[in-house]
């Protein structure tokens, strides 16, 4: 019994022996070694920094293997690291240098490489700080950037509370694309001292990191820099919306219309805001269209106003600045009769003082004509009057009897002689000579 005891303890410890054996020699079967040469180098692009290394110096049993490298950044006083897996032998970013930067790195095996189990090495670490001159009291205050309508930056700030007042400064800035720093040649100032700076044109800035510096100078004490970062399409202040148009279509709808900001900014990129007030409400509301239709739910506001302004949306940026407000749009009561004057009323009156004036030349040609006929019918009488005068009478003879001409009764004389050269003339024309003409011809052959 005892035998069989020694036998089972002796099976047990060589279980566990092997065991610790397999284990032990797995995990020393494969070694790799961290990254060398692992440094940060500032190229001078005002926060842009490369992070580069060198391969392990040698990789037992993992000649075939792929081998990559863990990267870990931040700035130190940050909570949060970056990790980056990559192939490469360098890595670029940018950085907050106004604080100082901390890394590391370390070797990767694939699974493949190692029986399907993850092999890494230790960690190489870096740090880098700039080199800090002058108090904090010294740097700019208040730093602002805004991209006005994605198209002109401009930034400003205000003196350090420590700086002298000979205390001048000098702003930098660079963007990928660039090759080198730029400075402004366009400060905005006050009191001879540079407090801001307008930016020339742009080009091929937007979904960068856009890095600045403000430094100084002073002949009492050193200045101490200022660094930022920003993407430009985050900062954008667009223009507001005009061409505003509130109509009120009947009782129960409001109808709000406006057209997009002018400027290189797609239409797609925008959303709104639309305040719209009446007598005692006020209602807010976002929207990306052009145009929104609101229920009305009172019909006892005498006035609708509404404002609206506009800001580039996340689909074309991460952040941005609303605009200003627009002019406010009012829709009155009163209005109504104004609209209905403008475009009832008087297409009204001048269609009805067309229609009177071309009635009124109808009439005046119409009385022209008449008038005429009265005049011949007068020139008729005043010849009828000339032929029954006594001196007529005595000459030509007696009215023997009346013809009818006209509608007017001419009493006609018996002509006894008629000098040769008689003319009978009437200021009806010639027409009205030749007819009286052939009436005398006619009396004088049958008398």
């Amino acid at each position: 019994m005892a035998f069989i005891c020694l036998d089972l303890r002796c099976l047990f410890i060589f279980l566990i022996c092997t065991e610790f054996s397999s284990t032990f020699s797995s995990s020393t079967e494969i070694k790799v070694n961290p990254p060398q040469d692992f440094v940060i180098v500032d190229p001078g692009y005002l926060g842009y920094l490369y992070l580069q290394w060198q391969p392990p110096l040698a990789l037992e049993n993992s000649k075939e293997c792929t081998i990559e490298y863990k990267l870990q950044y931040r700035n130190i006083n940050s909570e949060r690291w970056k990790t980056i897996i990559t192939k490469n032998l360098y890595y670029k970013d940018g950085f907050d240098l106004n604080q100082g930067i901390e890394a590391k790195i370390r070797t990767l095996l694939s699974r493949q490489c190692t029986n399907g189990s993850e092999v890494q090495s230790s960690w190489s670490e870096a740090t880098y700080w700039t080199s800090e001159q002058g108090t904090l009291e010294t740097k700019i205050q208040d730093m602002v950037c805004v991209y006005y309508n994605w198209q002109y930056l401009i930034c400003s700030w205000k003196p350090g509370v420590g700086a002298h007042l000979d205390t001048n400064y000098t702003l930098f800035y660079w963007y990928e694309g660039l090759e080198h720093t730029s400075q402004c040649v366009d400060y905005i100032k006050s009191n001879g001292v540079n407090v801001g700076c307008t930016f020339p044109s742009l080009e091929s800035s937007d979904y960068k990191d856009f890095f600045v510096c403000v430094n100084g100078s002073s002949e009492s004490k050193p200045i101490r820099s200022s660094y930022y970062i920003f993407q430009l399409q985050n900062i954008v202040k667009p223009l507001p919306p005009d061409y505003l148009n509130l109509t009120v279509k009947n009782i129960f709808e409001i109808n709000l219309k406006w057209s997009t900001p002018k400027g290189p900014i797609p239409a797609k990129c925008f959303i709104y805001e639309v305040v719209l007030t009446g007598d005692e409400t006020s209602w807010m509301t976002t929207t990306i269209e052009n145009e929104i239709r609101i229920p009305r739910t009172s019909n006892e506001s005498q006035q609708l106003c509404f404002l609206i302004r506009s800001k580039v949306n996340i689909y074309c940026s991460e952040d941005g600045l609303w605009s200003e407000w627009s002019d406010e749009e009012c829709w009155i009561v009163d209005g109504v009769w104004t609209k209905t004057m403008v475009f009832f009323v008087i297409p009204f009156i001048f269609v009805s003082f067309f229609i009177l004036l071309i009635t009124c030349l109808l009439l005046y040609k119409h009385k022209a004509v008449l008038k005429k006929e009265h005049y011949n019918v007068s020139s008729l009488a005043r010849v009828k009057g000339y032929l029954l005068t006594s001196p007529f009478q005595r000459n030509f003879g007696k009215r023997n009897k009346s013809v009818t001409l006209f509608g007017i009764n001419f009493g006609v004389l018996a002509v006894k002689s008629i000098a040769p050269d008689f003319e009978l003339k009437s200021r009806t024309g010639q027409n009205d000579h030749c007819g009286m003409d052939n009436i005398v011809s006619k009396h004088v052959a049958g008398h």
